[in-house]
């Protein structure tokens, strides 16, 4: 898989939510959002499931979860994902032709 792989990916789940998005809950999930909302008093649900993706992606980012299942799948960094190259890319690494051993030190 690619950087091209992973973009194509995310543009196409991102087409497959649409605007809304249904989630079913267990009842644990139900319980802790009901007191949340209870405490937090937002003005719609919707707010704390936004917030709750927000804090879960920022987590996943800040410990390396990401990273570690871009490079897995994809064998791309989530800043290489941003800035639309690899570090090869950006390096100028994936300009010079691979070295051949025997013809190394011939000139």
């Amino acid at each position: 898989m690619s950087l091209e792989d992973l973009n194509e990916d995310v543009q196409e789940s991102y087409s497959a939510f649409g605007d809304e998005l249904s989630v079913s809950l267990d009842r644990e999930t139900k319980n802790e959002l009901a007191l949340l909302e209870t405490a937090l008093e937002p003005e719609e649900t919707d707010e704390l499931v936004r917030r709750a993706v927000h804090m879960l992606f920022q987590t996943t980012v800040e410990t390396g979860t990401l990273d570690f299942h871009l490079r897995s799948g994809f064998d791309v960094t989530y800043d290489e994902y941003l800035s639309g190259m690899t570090f090869d890319e950006m390096t100028g690494g994936d300009q010079y032709p691979s070295m051949d051993d025997e013809r190394r030190y011939q000139f």
